[in-house]
């Protein structure tokens, strides 16, 4: 009986935590549909939004969540997302032309930044900085979104992203940002700081003095050439070849989404499935963990008593406390497969959408780097058609 009673002690001290480690799980179901701007805007106020290529975030994750990670996934991930943005930014009609930038270097009106928090196929959190070419912050905010096995469904994928409400909150915002902040004429003043910034870079003697920078940082107008500077109009068919070659770049990140797409939706799929499985792992392996624990203490603290119905209990519950410990490592070297196969497949991933040419209108351009390094390649040839057109050599 005071055996029994024992058992039952220990249940009661087990029972709670196995409650309390139990979790549960929100997924979205609300899908947010783009906004598009009902007042029209003059095209010369369309102002253009240049994306660079997201951080992956891999030296922000936690040591717990290491494991879980595969670098190969998130290099592949950070240009993929911006690219998305991009086409859902396009797509809503509120701007003028939007890229996906290989650096900052290409001048832009308005400049979005994005870090990958996290990424698992059942969560994504990212966290996006926008500013103007005055180097004003318009805001910077995390968007996360938590999706459900109807995200994946054959109708639903060939619709949107799993995670496309990211990408509409996002514009959205934007859009909510310029409507509220930005008159007309703040719009013609930030045009106008691009295309000058543009200037100053190929031909800084030239054009450094109509631009200021306050105690602040800001940029800001201090004067503006004539209409009819030629320099300036070398300036802006010189910015019209570099359009042109970002242009190119575009081409190769659209390519780059679509090979990317299916492998990509598949691992994604396959790691919402994973996730689920795993957390469901790690959190029996918790309660065994802690269930086990608790019957060892229990066992260890019965077995002082002088009645030997109780140390007999005692005993039991050791052993059942022990096997509980063991049964919990057990499932962790589960999960540490799931994790395996998991990095596996990021690194096949990364192998399918690996970068390979970029066209040129006169040339083809093997990537023997980054895109990142070719574009900083034709940013030195832009520089030596100008010196040359210039006769500055």
């Amino acid at each position: 009986m005071l055996a029994l009673k024992v058992r039952t002690i220990i249940l009661c001290l087990v029972a709670p935590v196995l409650v309390a480690c139990s979790t549960t799980s929100v997924k979205s179901t609300e899908y947010v549909q783009i906004v598009q701007d009902r007042t029209p805007v003059a095209e010369d106020l369309l102002m253009d939004i240049g994306i660079t290529v997201f951080d992956p975030g891999i030296d922000e994750i936690d040591k717990d969540d290491l494991e879980r990670v595969s670098p190969q996934i998130r290099n592949a991930e950070a240009r993929y997302a911006p690219y998305l943005l991009a086409e859902t930014l396009q797509r809503s009609g509120n701007w003028g032309v939007v890229r996906v930038l290989p650096s900052e270097t290409s001048t832009m009106d308005v400049y979005l930044h994005g870090q990958i928090l996290h990424s698992d196929g059942e969560t994504m959190h990212i966290k996006i900085t926008a500013r103007d070419s005055s180097g004003t912050i318009w805001y910077t905010k995390n968007y996360n979104e938590n999706i459900s096995q109807f995200n994946y469904e054959a109708s639903q994928r060939q619709a949107n992203d799993p995670f496309q409400v990211i990408y509409n909150n996002i514009a959205n915002d934007l859009l909510a940002y310029r409507k509220a902040n930005l008159s007309d004429q703040r719009i013609a003043q930030i045009r106008t700081i691009s295309e000058l910034q543009f200037a100053r870079n190929f031909a800084p003697e030239l054009f450094e003095q109509y631009l200021t920078v306050n105690n602040r940082g800001i940029t800001q107008v201090a004067r503006l050439p004539a209409a009819n500077d030629p320099s300036l109009e070398r300036i802006r068919e010189i910015r019209q070849r570099d359009n042109l070659f970002v242009d190119t770049v575009q081409d190769y990140y659209a390519n780059y989404a679509r090979q990317m797409r299916v492998p990509y939706d598949s691992w994604r799929e396959q790691s919402y499935h994973a996730t689920m499985e795993l957390d469901q792992l790690e959190a029996s392996a918790r309660r065994r963990f802690i269930a086990g624990t608790v019957a060892i203490v229990g066992g260890i603290a019965a077995a002082t008593s002088s009645n030997a119905a109780v140390r007999t209990g005692s005993l039991v519950a050791v052993g059942g406390g022990a096997y509980m410990v063991k049964s919990g490592f057990d499932v962790s070297a589960e999960a540490q497969i799931h994790i395996a196969a998991l990095q596996e497949l990021g690194e096949s991933l990364e192998s399918e959408v690996a970068p390979k040419m970029i066209d040129l209108d006169d040339r083809q351009v093997m990537l023997t780097g980054s895109v990142e390094e070719q574009y900083s390649q034709w940013r030195k040839i832009l520089v030596e058609i100008y010196e040359a057109e210039t006769g500055n050599l």
